[in-house]
């Protein structure tokens, strides 16, 4: 599905990804099986990837809720207000009415193994963020522990990478460290499930606001949009690992002539089902249910 539609109401706003309703002091978020890859959104879909990001976040709220509270409220369309009630037929399974928050301006990154651009950084200066890292450690190595590193929210372009005092200048300091002990926290709880599960979570970016004075989760948890999973049994530093998200599909553009930038090159079937599965894949592996 690339978008809802329901007679006389629009969405507030149409991200790559995910569309939002302004419902007062709620919002309804519709996840869509759009697909992005280096900031360019396909004219093709993933079939099913909406449904399945949207209900692996439900999972995540619902299991670490006994953590901080978090703003889903129902991902059951006969919950919603009208008209949204009556359009079960396009809105099960990807959709979530959630209460509105006040967003923290941060991207509350945990990584715990080197990858991405803390694996850039590493190899720049032995740092990340900031922060002196061992010598020695390879691509895909796990760290002596779980590190916090923010980075800023930007409205357009791209989020830079900010060290903890950067952070806490930005936002203050007692909300800085509110923000890194939650990070931590959950990360440390769904890291060791999904370790029950054969899978490493290897890095995970969160959103936090406030309501009512009290921090909450929001946007999503815990997807293989917004984390790296890795296969517990295949793991070997060294060399970058298989991941269970869109991985599939931005290797395969890197084999091309393109130069990132609109229009997308046209996705074989093949890329497209293979990344399907592997969106499905993550679902069942870590909530232990078939996608049906």
């Amino acid at each position: 599905m690339k978008h809802v539609h329901i007679d006389g109401v629009s969405p507030i706003s149409s991200g790559k990804v995910r569309d939002l309703y302004d419902l007062g002091d709620q919002l309804l978020i519709v996840v869509t099986d759009r697909v992005s890859a280096f900031d360019v959104v396909f004219d093709q879909l993933i079939p099913d990837k909406g449904a399945v990001l949207n209900s692996i976040s439900a999972f995540w709220f619902r299991k670490l809720a006994h953590i901080i509270p978090n703003h889903m409220v129902s991902t059951d369309p006969t919950d919603y207000p009208l008209p949204f009630s009556e359009h079960s037929d396009q809105l099960a399974r990807r959709s979530m009415l959630v209460n509105k928050l006040e967003m923290v301006p941060a991207e509350c990154i945990v990584r715990g193994y080197l990858e991405g651009s803390a694996l850039k950084s590493y190899r720049a200066d032995g740092t990340i963020n900031g922060m002196k890292m061992p010598a020695g450690l390879r691509q895909g190595d796990k760290l002596p522990e779980p590190i916090f590193t923010p980075s800023t929210k930007a409205e357009s372009g791209h989020d830079e990478n900010i060290s903890v005092a950067e952070l806490a200048n930005q936002i203050g300091t007692e909300t800085a460290q509110a923000l890194e002990e939650a990070s931590l926290t959950l990360f440390t709880e769904a890291s060791d499930y999904a370790e029950s599960r054969g899978i490493i979570l290897a890095d995970t970016k969160f959103e936090f606001g406030y309501r009512d004075g009290v921090l909450h989760l929001g946007d999503e948890a815990f997807t293989p949009d917004s984390s790296r999973f890795w296969d517990a049994a295949t793991w070997e530093p060294g060399h970058a690992q298989a991941s269970f998200d869109k991985q599939y599909l931005r290797e395969w553009l890197e084999t091309l002539d393109w130069d990132k930038t609109y229009p997308a090159p046209e996705l074989p079937a093949d890329v497209i089902a293979n990344t399907a599965a592997r969106y499905r894949e993550a679902y069942e592996r870590l909530t232990g249910e078939k996608w049906a």
